[in-house]
């Protein structure tokens, strides 16, 4: 991946998105040509040379020093997890060397015990591309339960969440309000572009999505970053209904991230999710079993 590009491009998509108005740029009520700020007045904004930002954006100046980047994210009112993008795109674009394979991802064993110890609890760990490198058996069932158990087990057969989110008729089903969830999966795949930008594999899923999905396509285009924490989403699971479950994500020292679904107690969603798990328990499917009333008449 062209860290270098992805640097103009960050910078270009959140300079269009400050109105000058924001920033207390006086606009003198001249009509502007380009949506948000111009290259000169986010240059006067950082306290840097409107040539030397320019060449910044258009990917011909690698070594911006992190005072500047800084002054830059602060013009450009970017958060943490923007900032932090910021900051590994202008590194990706120093270094140098031959790209090597990368080594399949492993759970670690510390991860697997904490998996065991959740116990009853739907969990999955993705690995940096959000390729599913484990999950229990609830995990299983709320996310994928269209797909085989073990499939996280072979490296080159293992699902991913991306895929599943945008090319998946089931995963895109399992959440009422899809595009939000999409967001999400992108701006996380967009801070691992930064993280990881030699990652021949991660380069190879994005071209995929791009080409396969015009949403992911445009998604990306707005250049979002994530870095994880808790989120809540409306999900329809097939067997037990509708519940409101919120997903928080931890990172290990792997940099892999660990995805816990709960309930909120006593709710109805914690009801469906007892029963998820019960289901899970006996093999039984609840809508199936579930009693019929008989007609009377």
């Amino acid at each position: 991946m062209n860290t270098r590009r992805q640097l103009g491009e960050f910078l270009q998509t959140r300079r269009s998105q400050l109105r000058p108005e924001d920033v207390g740029v006086a606009t003198y009520g001249g009509q502007r040509r380009v949506p948000g700020l111009r290259r000169e007045e986010l240059a006067l904004l950082a306290g840097v040379s409107a040539s030397y930002y320019s060449r910044l954006e258009q990917g011909q100046a690698p070594n911006a020093s992190p005072e500047v980047l800084d002054a830059l994210a602060r013009a450009l009112r970017l958060d943490d997890a923007e900032r932090r993008h910021l900051h590994e795109l202008a590194a990706g674009g120093r270094r140098r060397g031959a790209t090597r394979r990368p080594v399949p991802e492993r759970v670690s064993p510390v991860t697997r015990q904490l998996i065991a110890v959740l116990g009853d609890v739907p969990v999955v760990v993705l690995g940096r591309r959000s390729d599913v490198l484990a999950w229990s058996t609830l995990g299983h069932a709320l996310y994928a339960g269209h797909l085989a158990p073990d499939a996280p087990d072979t490296p080159r057969q293992r699902p991913n969440m991306a895929r599943l989110v945008f090319l998946d008729t089931h995963t895109r089903d399992l959440y009422a309000d899809w595009p939000a969830k999409a967001r999400g999966v992108v701006a996380t795949l967009r801070m691992a572009s930064g993280r990881h930008p030699d990652d021949p594999l991660l380069a190879a899923l994005l071209g995929e999505l791009t080409v396969k999905s015009p949403e992911f396509a445009t998604m990306w285009a707005d250049h979002r970053v994530k870095t994880g924490g808790d989120a809540v989403y409306e999900m329809r699971h097939p067997l037990v209904g509708t519940m409101q479950v919120t997903q928080q994500t931890l990172r290990t020292a792997d940099d892999q991230a660990v995805v816990v679904a709960t309930t909120e107690p006593g709710s109805p969603s914690h009801s469906a999710m007892t029963l998820l798990t019960h289901s899970v328990i006996t093999g039984r499917n609840p809508r199936r079993d579930a009693p019929t009333r008989e007609m009377t008449g």
